[in-house]
């Protein structure tokens, strides 16, 4: 059953949450499992694989919920997780050239078409 908020800051729609990068040095853990438990936006998961140490050390399962929060590095006893943050105009370049790259893309498939005599 999903959360309601009961409150909200009311510019909400004009911040930008920072996005984060998740790095995990695989044979430094030893699978307590803190930063999988205590992620607050569900970020890391159990990775089926082993480390040197025959432990599963977590992978990210779904990086672009990563705000950058750093409890996963704070929390980690063995050092062996780190995040760091993505700048917010570095975001606002990966966004544009994403919306740039989806209109290019059909501009690109439409061009072909004329080429190939399909379009109009």
């Amino acid at each position: 059953m999903p959360v309601k908020l009961w409150r909200k800051p009311l510019d909400t729609n004009k911040i930008k949450l920072p996005r984060g990068k998740v790095h995990i040095i695989d044979d430094r853990c030893k699978e307590c499992g803190f930063c999988i438990e205590f992620c607050p936006k569900k970020v890391l998961d159990k990775s089926p694989k082993f480390n040197r140490k025959g432990y599963h050390p977590p992978m990210v399962k779904d990086e672009d919920k990563c705000v950058s929060c750093g409890l996963c590095e704070i929390i980690c006893p063995d050092f062996a997780i780190f995040n760091t943050q993505e700048a917010p105009e570095a975001q606002d370049a990966n966004e544009a050239q994403e919306a740039h790259d989806g209109g290019e893309t059909r501009k690109g498939k439409d061009e072909t078409e004329k080429k190939k005599g399909g379009g109009n």
